[in-house]
């Protein structure tokens, strides 16, 4: 009897256990309702205040990958390209070359076209089916160059080229600076013309002595209105072509070779080697500065820069942001502009001057400065 009574009670309480768990912890659950009451007379208001709700996060826009062919091992110029040495590698849709290679079959069993580092994307210009494409390898310029530009070179000295700050695969706008000057349509020379008065005599025509200048009536009388000085140019400054892109900066090597090659590391010198007779060695000297550029353009703009050159055009480079590719008007620039732009006016004439009489201004020379005029 002792047994069964202690049964009965433990079966009573897991009832009772169980009607409360499933009563009142669902009820917990359950969102407070919001009750809308008026306080009576020395009553106070108690509302319950539910949690706001989670701000969603923002969805991330995902990444879209393609599959291309890279190297996993260094593959030499001329070498055929075994199975192991390439694999397919998810690469970011946006950054993908567009000359990649998606197709492993495209490259085992061909041969490298020119040397192909680990890690490299494999484009289809790299490979070739047998060693006499391999022999036409051409230069890494062309390689690199899009098939919608041409290259063309510049001279640059240290300010039309940005202090020597442009390198291989920068932009770059072109600035020109023209001088123009009052020309005779007829004799295609500069204004104005030499007049060469003559009179008939008994013997024929006399020629007089020539006269530059213009015939003009002043209150003294007819004369000859003839300049000063010579005519001075008018110069205009522009902005022309825009986002050309840097393929090299200074010579290209002899092989034509320049992607990928280390640059010849500068010796060190040892302080304790001196010369034969005690005096310390010379200085290691620095190589020279390049004075020449390769820009990609397209092939109308590469016929605009081989003008310029001809018409012996000053050319300024202006060095564009790495994320910049938007091309914008400018307006050229002239005297006028700069005085009304900047609010310069016209200085007034006075009856007094400093004394020395300013005559000239400093002047920015460079190493390579360049006659516009004989």
């Amino acid at each position: 009897m002792g047994r069964l009574r202690i049964f009965l009670i433990i079966a009573i309480l897991i009832i009772v256990v169980a009607i409360v768990v499933a009563v009142v912890i669902p009820g917990l659950n359950q969102p407070t309702a919001q009750v809308q009451a008026t306080p009576g007379p020395g009553e106070v208001l108690v509302q319950e205040v539910q949690n706001p709700a989670e701000t969603p996060l923002p969805t991330a826009t995902p990444i879209v990958f393609v599959d291309i062919v890279v190297a996993v091992q260094e593959i030499p110029r001329g070498m055929v390209i075994p199975p192991n040495a390439i694999q397919l590698r998810p690469w970011p849709q946006s950054v993908a070359p567009f000359n990649g290679v998606t197709n492993m079959d495209d490259v085992i069993g061909k041969r490298a076209r020119t040397d192909i580092f680990r890690e490299q994307p494999i484009l289809s210009n790299m490979v070739v089916d047998d060693l006499t494409g391999a022999a036409r390898v051409g230069s890494d310029a062309a390689a690199v160059l899009p098939e919608d530009l041409v290259a063309v070179s510049i001279p640059m000295d240290r300010l039309t080229g940005i202090a020597y700050a442009p390198q291989d695969g920068d932009r770059v706008d072109l600035i020109i600076s023209l001088l123009f000057v009052d020309m005779d349509e007829d004799f295609q020379s500069i204004l104005p013309n030499s007049l060469r008065l003559f009179r008939v005599t008994d013997e024929g025509i006399e020629l007089l002595d020539p006269i530059e200048g213009r015939p003009d009536s002043t209150s003294l009388g007819s004369v000859i209105v003839a300049p000063s000085e010579r005519q001075r140019p008018r110069l205009v400054t522009q902005r022309t072509i825009q986002d050309a892109l840097v393929v090299h900066v200074g010579n290209f090597p002899y092989d034509g070779r320049f992607i990928g090659v280390p640059p010849t590391p500068t010796p060190v010198p040892d302080d304790n080697a001196d010369g034969q007779d005690g005096t310390p060695p010379p200085p290691t000297p620095l190589p020279p500065r390049p004075d020449i550029i390769t820009l990609g353009v397209t092939p109308q703009e590469a016929v605009v820069i081989t003008w310029m050159i001809e018409a012996r055009i000053p050319i300024t480079l202006a060095l564009r942001s790495a994320s910049a590719t938007a091309r914008t008007a400018t307006t050229e620039v002239t005297l006028d502009y700069v005085m009304g732009q900047y609010g310069i006016t016209l200085p007034g004439k006075r009856p007094f001057g400093i004394e020395p009489a300013i005559r000239s201004i400093r002047q920015l020379v460079t190493d390579g400065l360049i006659s516009l005029s004989d």
